[in-house]
């Protein structure tokens, strides 16, 4: 089969470049690394990648006053390396027009929340104060707003009597390093189908070719 070629986005640690990275080693993710880009000099994740032996760059989005052309120059690095799906983890940027015209459904991003509830940061202390039972996380597309695409995937956890935030937090980070690469394998054996805001995903039969073209359907 062929590897779908991954960009990866980031802005701090990496654990979740970490499990996409870990998934590719293992080959129970049927995808590889083309290259980590952050936006942040002193990232983890350029630490982690350049551990793994990937290529790396970084494009400090502080050194650009408009917004356009910061994502175009990350635009051009993605397509310099070939990339088929860009992955955000960790990524603290507001994704434009630029990016989605360069990569339409070829986007994808993990959310620390069970979206449509609570978008946007500080996610977990949201869901305490709001007295919610359960949280988790989301693998969806990324579209035009913040946290609004298409959902391919979710975890439940329970949230306890006693949590804080960073609690809440680490809970859910355990099942963001399962689920992600569970998602991004999905888009490469082709097997999502996006109908309007639905994501169906397809059986894997001996019939279904294994490919790394794009969901099907619109959006």
């Amino acid at each position: 089969m062929k590897k779908l070629r991954l960009g990866i986005l980031a802005s701090g640690g990496g654990t979740n470049l970490q499990s996409i990275i870990d998934g590719c080693a293992a080959g129970t993710l049927s995808a590889e690394v083309a290259i980590v880009i952050c936006n942040n000099p002193g990232a983890g994740a350029l630490t982690r990648a350049e551990t793994a032996g990937l290529k790396t760059c970084c494009i400090n989005h502080r050194d650009f006053t408009r917004r356009s052309d910061f994502d175009s120059k990350v635009v051009k690095q993605l397509q310099a390396a070939n990339v088929e799906l860009v992955v955000l983890a960790g990524f603290m940027r507001i994704i434009s027009p630029v990016f989605l015209e360069a990569y339409p459904q070829r986007i994808i991003n993990i959310h620390p929340a069970l979206l449509p509830a609570f978008p946007g940061l500080h996610v977990q202390q949201q869901a305490i104060d709001y007295g919610a039972r359960f949280s988790g996380c989301t693998v969806h597309l990324v579209d035009a707003g913040v946290d609004t695409g298409p959902i391919v995937l979710q975890a439940v956890v329970p949230v306890l009597e006693d949590d804080s935030a960073e609690d809440l937090a680490a809970r859910i980070l355990i099942e963001e390093h399962k689920i992600y690469p569970q998602a991004i394998q999905l888009f490469a054996e082709g097997r999502l189908l996006i109908e309007n805001r639905r994501v169906r995903i397809l059986p894997k039969t001996p019939n279904r070719p294994e490919s790394s073209d794009e969901p099907e359907g619109n959006d």
